[in-house]
């Protein structure tokens, strides 16, 4: 199958790419730089030169593939403080690859969360602006599209994370000089080995049904106080628990400290006959990647 990805250079599509071409799928990787059309070959795909505002060229891009496996987000405007901003951009890309998808039957594969019927679930779901690009990728499954949603966990770990909540949470623990949690640092994060994930997305595209939703989480949530002890132990730095009402200041406003959230894989392993094979986060965190490189 002929596979258009965005993101294709990203943590995320640098596993994915790989997985599709090893499983004999073409594949053609979305690049905005030279640096990320030497990364998309480097793995031995296809290149399309463009970016996330070049809505015609994404159409046409999709309209030349039989599946569009979306990856990519303005990851540069969520540094600078536009969340927002990147989530309309992200929106944008959506309707233009659904519209160029639309009657076809050809598969289109985003990130996301759908509403599940538990108001307190779908209440968190909500509220997570991009959410609205979530519910648009579903709505092309009545508009003649193969949609599946794959909810990324919050912690995908492996060598080449380098922009993810572990890397983050090493550069604050560095710069306080302690490894900190909020509160009892009870909160949970589900956890993937990047590695898993892009088996995942292979096996999304092979076999899931039109309008699935998979949950790519290896692990269902570890406690942010293990991390943060984990770290601590390896940076040779106290664990320490932070004041809520000091938490925005000392994770410098990194807005997730507090997320607490479980994700169950077992329909989906179920579904795919997906087994996760990689380390988990712990595990990962203990062979000592993170903590080589400032």
């Amino acid at each position: 199958m002929r596979v258009f990805v965005t993101g294709a250079s990203g943590h995320i599509g640098s596993a994915v790419v790989p997985e599709l071409l090893q499983a004999g799928h073409g594949v053609v990787g979305l690049a905005r730089s030279e640096t990320s059309v030497a990364a998309v070959k480097a793995l031995g795909a296809e290149v399309c030169r463009g970016d996330l505002d070049d809505l015609d060229g994404l159409r046409e891009a999709a309209s030349n593939a039989e599946a569009v496996i979306h990856l990519a987000f303005n990851h540069d405007a969520v540094n600078a403080g536009n969340f927002a901003g990147a989530v309309a951009t992200d929106l944008g890309v959506v309707q233009a690859l659904g519209e160029a998808l639309a009657g076809t039957g050809k598969t289109f594969i985003g990130i996301g969360l759908t509403r599940t019927g538990d108001p307190e679930r779908d209440a968190m779901i909500d509220a997570n602006p991009r959410s609205a690009v979530a519910r648009a990728v579903a709505g092309f499954t009545e508009k003649g599209v193969r949609t599946v949603l794959v909810a990324i966990p919050p912690v995908t770990h492996s060598t080449r994370d380098r922009i993810g909540f572990i890397p983050t949470l090493i550069k604050i623990a560095r710069d306080t000089g302690v490894s900190g949690y909020v509160g009892d640092g009870a909160n949970r994060w589900p956890a993937g080995h990047a590695l898993d994930v892009a088996r995942l997305y292979r096996l999304a595209l092979e076999k899931a049904p039109a309008g699935a939703q998979l949950f790519a989480a290896a692990e269902e949530g570890i406690t942010v106080r293990e991390i943060a002890e984990t770290i601590g132990r390896h940076l040779d730095l106290p664990a320490v628990s932070i004041p809520a009402e000091q938490a925005a200041d000392h994770f410098k406003a990194f807005p997730f400290m507090t997320l607490d959230i479980t994700m169950s894989n077992t329909d989906t392993r179920r579904l795919l006959d997906w087994e996760p094979a990689h380390p988990g986060l712990i595990a990962d965190l203990e062979q000592g990647h993170y903590f080589t490189t400032e």
